[in-house]
């Protein structure tokens, strides 16, 4: 491949895309995007980053003659962009191939992947090299509190990546964990997810099981043991496995929940120690598990690992406090698979038992959106004190019969004695639930969008 200098990213308000952008923006290289439309706040990111962003694809957006383009797993061939990179012969990339070749090489990978947890895992992972002096590359789907980005180039050995089972790009329709070459492989469980790429559980572990294949004689593999889908993956299928979890090679005793904080005994081979943490609930005690037993394979010091646990201030987007307001919190996360609504609501719970707990959902993704977790969701809703499920704000092409019934969601969860209310718009659910707040409340957000801007309207609303 000839020198490259100009480098253009289609679909460059994703996540991974926008992220990469800004990485090779700070790495020197001429960097510019597109994407069907303009998507806050990636597309705010990108802008204070001094990278353009044009609205829309075309072969009008390669009229700069880039070097290279990096295209998005969001992006078809019949993309008149792409088409215009084929015929035009542009060199061109998918995004974790870009990763390898412009951020990873030479590193040694800590690959995080799974169902669930893989953000909050990886940044875990990312604090505790960098407190302990080891000066981390990361690249991660969620903005770390602490350094108020998901990417870090570092010069140091390591480079963690959350890595996950999406499809790479059109000419390439492997998930994008097999483009890495890990040094530790943490898997956080497997479920069933992404129902848009994935026909049935099957699906999902038999891409697991390729990178479980692939990784096993040249990566230490750190597995969630409370996942029966992903031991089975890994009976006989694996060497150097650490298992982590309840039982497991790495466990925890003694959690308590106190002040807003989590304390905490660890337990590995040869090793125990306490821990304290500003993060909520036994998953992210999980989490925080395998990141303990990568940083004992790496060699990092105990009393460093404490430090970093207790001084880590989150992500975005995960149990974060929008506001509170006359002593009523409002609080955002990403979570919409039914196990991460379960465990969230169950994390908060302790925190917040002067107050009721109410669950604000919407089921924005491609998987909620259907019929599959249908009869899964109203356990996941058992603890909260109210609920309210609103349409989402996107809309997709799904078809009738395989479509989430709200109505019948809210039924089932109000059979459980959980008094739970639908809407179909997020003006009316504000209308019914601001007047009905009250002091040490917390209004628990979930959804993996916008969700039309709910979080500040919420608090304004709140008198």
């Amino acid at each position: 491949m000839p020198p490259i200098h100009k480098i253009h990213l289609t679909a460059a308000c994703g996540t991974g895309m926008g992220t990469l952008a800004c990485v090779l923006k700070q790495m020197g290289y001429e960097v510019t995007g597109s994407d069907q439309h303009v998507y806050p706040p990636m597309s705010d990111f990108l802008a204070d980053s001094g990278i353009p962003l044009l609205n829309g694809f075309g072969p009008q957006n390669l009229a700069h003659d880039p070097d290279l383009v990096i295209i998005g797993n969001a992006v078809t061939r019949d993309n008149p962009e792409a088409q215009a990179v084929l015929e035009r012969g542009i060199p061109y990339l998918s995004m974790p191939q870009a990763v390898n070749r412009f951020v990873a090489a030479g590193k040694k990978i800590i690959l995080v992947t799974g169902t669930h947890g893989k953000t909050t895992t990886a940044s875990i992972m990312a604090h505790i090299l960098a407190a302990a002096g080891l000066d981390p590359g990361f690249l991660i789907g969620g903005i770390l509190k602490d350094y108020q980005s998901s990417f870090r180039i570092g010069a140091g050995d390591y480079m963690v990546i959350e890595g996950d089972e999406y499809d790479t790009a059109f000419f390439d329709k492997g998930p994008k964990f097999m483009h890495y070459d890990p040094f530790i492989t943490i898997i956080t469980g497997v479920e069933f997810d992404h129902a848009d790429i994935f026909k049935d559980l099957d699906h999902v572990k038999t891409v697991f099981a390729g990178l479980v294949k692939k990784v096993a004689d040249k990566s230490h593999v750190i597995a969630y043991a409370g996942s029966p889908h992903l031991m089975d993956i890994l009976k006989n299928a694996a060497r150097n496995v650490i298992t982590y979890g309840k039982g497991a090679d790495w466990s925890f005793a003694a959690p308590a929940y106190h002040d807003f904080l989590t304390r905490a005994r660890i337990q590995g081979p040869d090793t125990s120690y306490e821990i304290e943490t500003r993060l909520q609930g036994e998953h992210n005690l999980f989490n925080f598990l395998a990141c303990a037993a990568a940083a004992d394979i790496i060699g990092v010091d105990i009393a460093m690992v404490q430090t970093a646990m207790a001084s880590f201030s989150g992500i975005r987007r995960r149990q974060e406090i929008r506001g509170v307001k006359n002593r009523i919190t409002v609080m955002d996360d990403f979570a919409h698979h039914p196990t991460a609504v379960k465990e969230t609501i169950q994390a908060v719970k302790p925190f917040y038992s002067k107050g009721r707990v109410i669950a604000v959902f919407e089921p924005r993704t491609n998987t909620s959106m259907r019929t599959f977790f249908q009869t899964s969701y109203p356990q996941a809703f058992k603890q909260a004190d109210l609920v309210c499920i609103c349409n989402p704000c996107v809309k997709k092409k799904i078809p009738e019969n395989e479509q989430l019934s709200h109505e019948k969601l809210v039924s089932d969860i109000n059979n459980l004695g959980v008094e739970t209310h639908h809407f179909a718009d997020v003006q009316k659910m504000l209308a019914f639930l601001s007047p009905r707040l009250a002091p040490e409340d917390l209004v628990l957000i979930m959804s993996n969008g916008g969700f039309d801007n709910i979080h500040t309207r919420l608090l304004e609303m709140i008198k």
